[in-house]
């Protein structure tokens, strides 16, 4: 429903109509302010807060008012509390000085609340550790407080929780970043220092910016044990990626060999799937490619002619690599199609080095393809590698490492790889061979480190053979000793594991897991007789080689490999490598394996999978039972959130806000081009014109919880934090009136035994209500139902109504009234903040530290979730009885608005049948405060004759008195105004011809939405000539 009105909205304020929808958000259009200050003070306290009021009203917007802590509050101490709360909900004010008190209370540790001799359930999760490296972004943030919100609510529950913090070393973006700061600060390469001084510079980088990304989850709220905080370089770590290596290849299933693999020239090194970027183009493209100071151009399909060698006539093949022709090595064609068989057993001849080729017969050749012929390049190719494999060709590297022709004739040796490319087509051309180019879809493989074209390589490499290890995962999960949420992953689990491909595991970089394998020989024997040995030391390894070789330790020359581990490796043993393995640890024992994997599903393979398959290998059981996973982050216009469209957003932009200018700089400070620069700002000034304000922790982790993140995309706007800032506020606000209602700390009693007021059971129906959709959104990894059951309870059912109906109760004279009001009040609010804790962990603390109860536990955040036993007064019958008051209240408001008059004017009769709950005196009344009118009056028969009378379901009439109330002639003016606007508005949409249909559909939509107020304002027409004809008699 909220969101049909969200898309209605926009028509009501393009048409100016006003017609009542309770508890909708206001104008969200907020902006930064330079402020002024002035303070609260405190004799007894000091300056307890500073307060920041607005200095100017940003155009088309409010500016939000901020407060500051100033207690002197010592890093750990608990906050002062004492201190009167500012006027309204500020994050700064609310933030401050909590996380460190939660740190030092060990409330985030598994050992908090443990009692000897009792054990309790524990629930157990790892933090896919971050890369050191960077800093937050939203995928991180919606990845922390989901888990956070998971840990908070069963820390709550009694759980013994951990919550494991650790940082990826992040190999390749770790290196790229040291590398260049070297070069900028000092023009100097690592080579020029060499791999010893730059593998300090890396360490002296990490140990002044490694923390950063700790201090941003700690912003975050995140409860994590940061005692047990480990980094994957630690020792024990680094100890246990050797202790795998060395087992898997004691077992055959590490070994070196040569294969195709992700070269990235910029990088110099191998790169993982992951790290691949590709690119789709529908034609003809020119790209920036780093290297090169043209454009180079990809989407073309270019054709030439190969001789056949001794006959009269060609196989035309088309590439849209032209340069790799250098490297061909055969022709391919099916060895079904008919129009080649007559070359079996044939050569061709290459059109510029003359070499001859054979016609190879493979089945993988597609007839229907162009020309049904295809070049076979098994150097630069994984098609071409896998056809030259079963055929026994050569391969022929024509590419360097570095990206430059190599092993060709002139003019062609040395030549950059796409300036090969137009040199090839030119001598095609000059050779008459050369059959034309049109555009082509392709996909480009793109290095996301370094933006530049992965070439594929033939070279030697580490791997681990997939197979065994797959089955194993398959299998678990067949079992159903492996689970998924959602479960369609599962199918997506076995596509891929059934054809899981080797994985190479080294990298060409000096950051990293040294590979623990060594290159030995004997020096007094030939070279080509030298080892590889596997050992997890220096030390072992020599013995090893000492046995293999046959030979004494004087005679050996042992060095080891210079690579280093795929970053992945590594990270496939976290749930496990942290606590302690391969050692037997009491932390090993306890906690693993850990209870849930919570992640996002874009690493469903590249970690949870070699998660699984790792722990089930190395430890002979699952790492985890069960994956949750969440889907990809998007921006507002539903694209993928990427630096070069601006639209990347620092969670911490959010909490504490940033100016537009302040966004650009941060652009400008990237390593983005002009261009993408200039286009990365646009999209700033587009859907941030007047920056981010200041939303806080709270209010971000409760929008990201709001959606439902197990969707494959999740859309994030921004505008949907500043709502959520405003339920704080609405939160703040409500709980302000309650505790200024006492001044003494209230100790509950059984509340219904003090109440028999209808609404008192109803609210606390509905706080009932509340409890247990909360418990099974958690259940079921719903989040987004415990979210909305939050906001609908204390905005719909508590401020809305009950606040609004006890207020008149709390300025009474009657004293038992008060009291049993005021225990349900704060039986609410204590509730309520309860609950809401894992998702807002600051404000509920902040407030249920203020809250004036007896017996409270030193913090919320290890206070009881509360449960439906804990306030078993469901009432269905009176919650649909209450749902028909509010229905009849909403009718009144929106007749009030709809005529630009307020409710409090108003005289409603009420009818309905005499077995209606209706009748009940405390519904009436309580129809009288929601609806904010004069006075409500139930009627048996007859509704007064100056009634204009208004139908509703249910069998409900209602009578409102408006006669002598509205003008009736300015009324009808202004709707006919509406209505020819609207009218107006339908015709054109309805000459809109050319689109898609999917944009038919929401056009169609949009039509019947305006269609349906346009008979609205009819229906007003006809109630106001009603009036008028009434009013004439």
């Amino acid at each position: 429903m909220s969101a049909s009105w969200c898309y209605m909205r926009k028509f009501y304020r393009e048409f100016s109509i006003k017609l009542y929808k309770p508890l909708i958000v206001r104008s969200s259009s907020y902006s930064i302010s330079s402020c002024r200050f002035c303070s609260t003070y405190d004799k007894s306290k000091g300056n307890a807060e500073k307060k920041k009021t607005k200095a100017k009203q940003g155009k088309g917007g409010l500016v939000y008012e901020s407060a500051t802590y100033l207690v002197p509050t010592e890093p750990g101490d608990k906050k002062d509390v004492s201190c009167p709360l500012p006027r309204s909900y500020s994050p700064e004010f609310v933030e401050s000085a909590w996380y460190d008190w939660w740190v030092a209370m060990k409330f985030f540790t598994p050992e908090y609340g443990e009692q000897k001799g009792s054990t309790r359930q524990k629930f157990i999760m790892c933090i896919p550790p971050p890369n050191v490296t960077g800093t937050l972004h939203l995928g991180h943030a919606i990845t922390n407080t989901i888990q956070d919100a998971l840990v908070r609510w069963h820390r709550m529950r009694g759980f013994e929780t951990l919550w494991l913090p650790g940082c990826d070393h992040a190999g390749i973006a770790t290196q790229v970043v040291v590398e260049k700061a070297l070069w900028r600060t000092r023009r100097q390469t690592r080579h020029d220092i060499g791999r010893d001084a730059f593998i300090q510079e890396v360490w002296n980088w990490k140990q002044s910016k490694g923390e950063v990304i700790y201090d941003q989850m700690k912003k975050l709220g995140s409860s994590l044990d940061w005692n047990r905080a480990c980094f994957t370089l630690d020792k024990n770590l680094s100890d246990a990626v050797a202790e795998a290596f060395v087992r898997l290849h004691d077992e055959g299933l590490i070994y070196r060999k040569k294969k195709m693999v992700n070269w990235s020239c910029q990088l110099q090194s191998v790169i993982s799937d992951i790290e691949v970027e590709n690119i789709f183009l529908k034609k003809r493209t020119h790209l920036n490619i780093p290297g090169y100071q043209n454009q180079v151009e990809f989407g073309a399909l270019t054709s030439f002619a190969y001789p056949v060698v001794g006959k009269d006539e060609e196989i035309v093949v088309s590439t849209t690599r032209p340069e790799t022709m250098l490297g061909d090595t055969a022709v391919a064609v099916n060895p079904l199609d008919t129009r080649y068989q007559h070359l079996r057993g044939c050569s061709v001849q290459h059109p510029i080095d003359g070499r001859q080729l054979p016609v190879v017969f493979d089945e993988s050749v597609e007839i229907d393809f162009g020309t049904g012929a295809v070049k076979i390049t098994p150097a630069h190719d994984k098609t071409d590698y896998n056809i030259g494999q079963r055929h026994g060709l050569p391969s022929v590297s024509v590419i360097s490492r570095t990206g430059v022709m190599e092993n060709v004739g002139a003019p062609y040796a040395g030549m950059k790889r796409f300036d090969a490319r137009k040199k090839v087509v030119e001598d095609l051309k000059r050779r008459k061979l050369f059959r034309g180019t049109e555009s082509h879809t392709m996909t480009i493989p793109i290095c996301s480190r370094s933006k530049d074209v992965i070439e594929p390589m033939v070279m030697d490499q580490w791997f681990i053979n997939m197979e065994e290890m797959s089955e194993m995962a398959v299998e678990a999960v067949k079992s159903k000793q492996l689970s998924f949420v959602p479960e369609y992953h599962e199918k997506v689990w076995f596509n891929w594991l059934k054809d899981a491909q080797e994985w190479c595991i080294s990298r060409q970089l000096w950051w990293g897991h040294r590979i623990p394998a060594y290159l030995a020989y004997d020096k007094t024997k030939s070279l080509e007789k030298s080892v590889w040995v596997v050992a997890k030391t220096h030390k072992e390894a020599v013995k090893k080689a000492i046995q293999v070789l046959d030979t004494s330790e004087e005679d050996l020359v042992i060095n080891q490999d210079e690579d280093v581990l795929d970053t992945w490796f590594s990270s496939g043993l976290f749930p496990f490598s942290p606590l302690g393995w391969p050692n037997q640890t009491v932390d090993l024992s306890k906690y693993y394996p850990i209870s849930l994997m919570e992640t996002g599903s874009d690493i469903l393979f590249f970690w949870v999978a070699r998660m699984v398959m790792l722990g089930m290998k190395l430890t002979n059981q699952l790492p985890f039972s069960k994956v949750l996973l969440h889907g990809l982050l998007r921006d507002a216009h539903g694209r993928k959130m990427s630096k070069s469209l601006g639209n990347v957003i620092d969670p911490l932009d959010v909490i504490s806000g940033i100016t537009l200018e302040d966004l650009h700089k941060k652009v400008e400070d990237s390593n983005l081009s002009a261009q993408e620069s200039e286009t990365a700002k646009e999209g700033q000034r587009r859907d941030f014109p007047r920056g981010i304000p200041a939303c806080g922790t709270d209010a971000l982790r409760f929008m990201l919880c709001s959606y439902d993140f197990k969707d494959d995309e999740i859309p994030m706007n921004v505008d949907h934090v500043q709502a959520r800032r405003h339920f704080c506020n609405k939160i703040w606000n409500g709980f302000k009136f309650v505790t200024s209602c006492t001044d003494a700390v209230v100790e509950y009693s059984d509340p219904l035994v003090l109440s028999a007021d209808l609404i008192d059971k109803w609210i606390l129906s509905r706080l009932c209500n509340m409890v247990e959709l909360c418990n099974e959104g958690f259940k079921s990894y719903d989040l987004q139902v415990c979210t909305k059951a939050l906001q609908n309870f204390w905005v719909t059912d508590f401020c809305d109504i009950y606040l609004e109906y006890s207020k008149p109760i709390m300025n009474s004279e009657s004293v038992e009234k008060r009291e049993a009001t005021l225990q349900i009040l704060c039986l609410c609010v204590d509730t309520f903040l309860r609950a809401l804790s894992p998702f807002m962990p600051y404000l509920s603390e902040e407030l249920f530290q203020r809250l004036p109860i007896v017996d409270k536990e030193v913090s919320v955040c290890v206070a009881k979730y509360p449960e439906t036993d804990d306030i078993p007064f469901r009432d269905l019958e009176l919650e649909a009885a209450v749902e028909r008051v509010k229905a009849v209240a909403t009718h009144v408001l929106s007749v009030a608005n709809g005529y630009s008059i307020k409710s409090n004017v108003l005289k409603v009769y009420v009818r309905v049948p005499q077995e209606s709950s209706l009748n009940t005196p405390g519904l009436i009344q309580a129809l009288q405060v929601i609806s904010r009118s004069k006075s409500v009056e139930m009627v048996a028969k007859e509704m007064p004759a100056d009634c204009t009378l208004y139908h509703l379901e249910n069998n409900i009439d209602i009578g409102i008195i408006l006669k002598d109330i509205i003008d009736v002639n300015m009324e009808k003016e202004k709707i006919n105004k509406k209505l020819e606007k609207l009218e107006k508005k339908i015709g054109q949409l309805l000459k809109t011809s050319k689109m898609t249909s999917q944009k038919r559909e929401k056009l169609q939509t949009e039509i019947m939405e305006l269609e349906t107020m346009s008979q609205l304002l009819k229906d007003s027409l006809s109630e106001l000539e009603k009036m008028r004809t009434e009013k004439l008699d």
